[in-house]
C-alpha cells in the first residue's frame, strides 16, 4: 500500500479546513503533496503531467473537504481523488488521439518489451518505477491499482468506466510482459506478484 494512510493528521486540522481556513489548508497540503504527486507520475510518467494532476487533486481536496464525514480515513480519501484525476486524465489522452481503452495494449514500439526483457536478465533488481514504465498507461495503472494499491477488479472497473472483465484481461497482459521480471518473486510469500518488485520486498 502506498504512505497515504500512514499519514496521521490532527481531525481539528480537518474540520478547520472544511471550514475554509487557508493554513489548515496548507498542512494537508504539505502532508499529502508528496505521495499524491509520486502516485500521479507513476500513472502517467510525465513531470509536468504529475504537477498539473497534483494540483488538480488538491483544487478538488479543498473544494469537497466539506463534505468529508470521516468515513475513511483522510489519506485514502485524497489517494481516492487523486486516482480519480489520473483516470479522467488517462481517458482524455486517449480520447484525444481517437483511440479507446481497449486499444491501449498496442501502445509504443514493441523494442519496449525486447529491451525490458533484456535488462531484467541483466539486472535482477531492477525496480518498479522501470517495470512499470514499459507498461502501456492503462494497464500500468491497473497493475498499480490491483498489486499495489490493492483495488479490486470491481473497484477498478468503477473507477475506469468498465467492466471486472476489462480489468482483470488488462491486468494478465500486463503480468505476461512482466514475466521476466515476476519470475525473479516466484518463490516469495507475496500476495501479489507485484509486491515483491518494490523496494524492501515483500
Amino acid at each position: 500500500m502506498s504512505r497515504f494512510t500512514d499519514i496521521e493528521i490532527d481531525p481539528g486540522i480537518v474540520k478547520r479546513a472544511a471550514r475554509g481556513d487557508a493554513r489548515a489548508h496548507a498542512v494537508i497540503y504539505r502532508a499529502f503533496a508528496t505521495p499524491v504527486y509520486s502516485l500521479c507520475l507513476r500513472l502517467t510518467r510525465v513531470p509536468s503531467n504529475a504537477e498539473d494532476l497534483l494540483q488538480d487533486t488538491f483544487i478538488e481536496v479543498m473544494r469537497s473537504i466539506p463534505g468529508f464525514r470521516g468515513e475513511a480515513a483522510l489519506g485514502s480519501w485524497i489517494r481516492r481523488v487523486a486516482l480519480s484525476k489520473c483516470l479522467m486524465f488517462l481517458r482524455s489522452s486517449w480520447h484525444s488521439k481517437g483511440q479507446s481503452l481497449e486499444d491501449d495494449w498496442e501502445e509504443g514500439p514493441q523494442g519496449r518489451q525486447q529491451d525490458l526483457s533484456r535488462r531484467s536478465s541483466i539486472d535482477n533488481a531492477m525496480d518498479l518505477d522501470a517495470a512499470l514504465g514499459a507498461l502501456p498507461s492503462v494497464s500500468r495503472s491497473i497493475v498499480w491499482l490491483h498489486d499495489v494499491e490493492g483495488y479490486t477488479h470491481k473497484e477498478i472497473a468503477d473507477l475506469m468506466g468498465k467492466t471486472e472483465s476489462f480489468s482483470k484481461s488488462q491486468l494478465s497482459r500486463a503480468y505476461q510482459r512482466l514475466r521476466p521480471l515476476l519470475e525473479q518473486v516466484e518463490n516469495t510469500t507475496c500476495e501479489n506478484p507485484i509486491e515483491g518488485l518494490l523496494p524492501g520486498g515483500c
